[in-house]
């Protein structure tokens, strides 16, 4: 699919895991500033998209999926997991119900293995799930003044705390981000929304998490998941770890040393600074960016055991460690995800 937006003056284009839109267009700090202080659009029709039809969707998602959806309302939007029987995050979706179909978007690639997982999962019911990200693609609005009816702008609108998420058909793209730039709204690409992201505690499914990873690893408790619905694959684990125990790992933001000219890429180990536990890893970097007023920052997974003092080190760079997920989370400690520098 060609990406509609990189011919825009200025565009520079992202490398993993946003191939195929912008990183930026000239000036990726100013453009973090717009999504902070006025509003701004990005453009993710990397993401891939899913439509559900069949009067049975919202009560057989609730079924196979974390959170409660058998009574969604229409045009209120959602986070769901598809866990492993053990526990483990297969797959992270956004979701809305406009009445007639359910709308989901996921991550770049990741349609052809939930669809497949779906399917699987269809059994006599009245449900059909398709793949239509050839045709649908996901532009997303930011901002505290991004406060603008959208209404007829999009086959759906998904309005989360971070963002709007527009599912716009492919053919009319170019032609309503024309529009809406001409309503005012700036372009910003993906290293301004990845920083805005990663400064408020906002996990990424593969980015920031691995093969391994439980919700209350990450924060997901708050989101996507409701502790009190009926059986789902995986439920177990969750309310193993809720009412009796601890995850192994959580979730940190690494304030990175600045004098370094450089970022951790994704995957690299994050170790202790002080060279215990014989200089083993503690965990592993998710995503990293530079934002324009914390500096370099990053997430990233580390052992629950590791004091939240301690001063780590992720490919040989200097970090403090800021905590997202306590190391006491489970055990009915309720997780509430902090967000210090506001919502957006």
């Amino acid at each position: 699919m060609e990406p509609p937006l990189l011919a825009i003056s200025g565009s520079v284009a992202a490398d993993f895991p946003d191939v195929g839109v912008a990183a930026h267009y000239g000036d990726p700090y100013a453009e973090q500033r717009a999504l902070t202080e006025s509003a701004g659009l990005v453009d993710r029709s990397n993401r891939d998209v899913l439509k559900i039809t069949g009067p049975d969707r919202l009560s057989w998602l609730n079924s196979i999926s974390t959170q409660k959806l058998d009574q969604l309302s229409p045009g209120v939007a959602a986070q769901t997991l598809i866990l492993s029987p053990h526990g483990h995050v297969e797959h992270h979706l956004s979701l809305v119900d406009d009445g007639a179909s359910t709308w989901i978007h996921v991550e770049p690639g990741e349609a052809c293995a939930l669809l497949a997982f779906l399917r699987s999962m269809q059994f006599m019911l009245q449900v059909t799930p398709a793949d239509v990200s050839a045709s649908f693609a996901v532009l997303t609005v930011i901002g505290p003044a991004a406060h603008a009816d959208f209404t007829g702008d999009a086959a759906v609108a998904m309005a989360f705390s971070f963002g709007t998420d527009l599912v716009i058909e492919r053919q009319r793209f170019a032609a309503k981000v024309a529009e809406l730039r001409l309503r005012g709204f700036g372009m910003a690409g993906m290293w301004a929304h990845e920083a805005l992201r990663i400064a408020g505690y906002r996990p990424r499914f593969g980015t920031d998490t691995d093969h391994r990873t439980i919700p209350h690893e990450v924060g997901w408790i708050e989101s996507a998941v409701h502790l009190s619905k009926g059986c789902y694959r995986g439920q177990e684990t969750v309310a193993r770890v809720h009412n009796l125990g601890h995850p192994p790992r959580r979730l940190v933001l690494l304030h990175l040393d600045g004098s370094e000219d450089r970022l951790p890429a994704h995957g690299e180990q994050v170790r202790r600074a002080d060279g215990q536990d014989g200089e083993s890893a503690v965990g592993f970097v998710g995503s990293s960016a530079r934002h324009y007023e914390l500096g370099p920052i990053a997430l990233a997974l580390v052992k629950r055991t590791v004091p939240v003092t301690e001063t780590l080190r992720a490919a040989g760079i200097s970090a403090a460690q800021e905590v997202i997920v306590p190391p006491d989370a489970g055990a009915n400690v309720k997780i509430t995800l902090s967000r210090p520098r506001g919502e957006l």
